[in-house]
């Protein structure tokens, strides 16, 4: 399970003499996981702790990453955190697929092993209140209302969804039509076990809807369905949306081109970055070779806040797990607190800056911020 050393730094050897701090982190970097955010994700939690080391370390040592790739996979999620706990790490950072992040939170607070979620925004992180999980995405709940409003903002009212079996998938569902259904709007299902794209563009014309969201894994058949619906004259109107953020990453781009444009989707970030923010672009941005995702941000900003805490509360895992109700961290994207939020398990940042955005049609690799929540 362990990842190949990333050339942003020299961590990738773990050290066994006991002299560096180390911090357990949970990355998708193979299929079916979604590799592209999986290796943005790290290179954020990567070029953090380079900062951190630059400057000092922990009281002297090193912060070291001990990286497992998930593979969007929930039992290897658990199983990695069971290692990682054995190999004593002072805390878990990461994980970008809710259903993984969930599994990998159970584990953790049955373990007693401080684990700050980086991506994933399922509400129900644990079945249980715990003091051990801590999360800076906002909950799905908080985000896809957003969206939402934004949704009603344009004018549609009428909102096909294509969505394929998931937790997380049903989740958004829920949260759509909870909020829609009040103010007029209806949400019509489509479910993608039984449908095939063609048959996707048919039920929309029959349920006259004016939207349709991408409830749906990426690349397939998030594309096949977007290719679909832009080449069928009927649907010539309607509005294609994806609220997970599948058009953030550049494999969007280079798979559909133009097609992939004017899809509006979620991302985590404020309309201006501080003066972090833009030196953290610039240093992704070489690493990447191509600006940065939000999911990069929220990896700098994961080891950012773990490497205050253990400065200041030591590598225990109970004093971590007591610390987070008095984190008060500059990140990238805002300062960064957390409380507990009724309705979430896990002490949460409320609220990171969010954006409905898309790509522009006249210059695809430029992002367009469309409602800002």
């Amino acid at each position: 399970m362990n990842t190949p050393p990333s050339p942003l730094s020299s961590l990738g050897t773990e050290r066994t003499d006991g002299s560096s701090v180390r911090i357990g982190a949970l990355v998708p970097l193979t299929r079916p996981g979604w590799v592209e955010a999986g290796q943005h994700l790290l290179a954020g939690l990567e070029l953090a702790v380079c900062d951190v080391n630059d400057a000092g370390g922990i009281v002297g040592r090193p912060l070291e990453l001990v990286v497992r790739d998930t593979a969007a996979d929930p039992q290897r999620a658990a199983a990695a955190v069971e290692e990682l706990a054995h190999l004593g790490v002072a805390a878990l950072a990461g994980e970008y697929h809710s259903v993984v992040a969930r599994a990998a939170a159970a584990r953790a607070d049955a373990l007693g092993l401080p684990f700050l979620c980086s991506s994933a925004v399922l509400d129900a992180l644990t079945e249980q209140p715990t003091q051990w999980v801590a999360r800076l995405a906002p909950a799905q709940s908080h985000g896809w209302r957003v969206y939402a409003d934004f949704l009603l903002s344009m004018g549609h009212s009428r909102i096909a969804v294509a969505a394929e079996p998931s937790v997380y998938w049903a989740s958004g569902t829920r949260i759509l039509r909870d909020c829609l259904a009040p103010r007029g709007g209806t949400v019509i299902e489509l479910d993608l076990r039984a449908l095939t794209p063609t048959a996707v563009c048919d039920e929309l014309v029959d349920n006259r809807a004016t939207a349709l969201l991408l409830l749906a894994g990426h690349p397939e058949p998030a594309v096949s369905i977007v290719k679909s619906v832009r080449r069928d004259q009927r649907l010539a109107e309607i509005m294609i949306g994806a609220p997970a953020g599948q058009p953030e990453f550049t494999e969007w781009a280079t798979l559909l081109g133009d097609d992939g444009a004017a899809i509006p989707f979620l991302r985590y970030l404020p309309e201006r970055l501080s003066p972090l923010g833009a030196r953290v672009t610039t240093a992704l941005r070489e690493h990447l070779a191509e600006a940065p995702s939000f999911v990069a941000f929220e990896g700098y900003d994961t080891v950012t806040v773990l490497a205050d805490v253990l400065r200041s509360h030591g590598a225990d895992r109970a004093r971590t797990a007591e610390s987070w109700p008095r984190v008060a961290v500059e990140g990238t994207r805002g300062r960064i607190q957390f409380s507990r939020t009724p309705g979430i398990s896990v002490w949460q940042w409320a609220w990171p800056p969010i954006q409905v955005v898309d790509r522009d049609p006249a210059e695809p690799d430029r992002f367009r911020i469309l409602h800002t929540g």
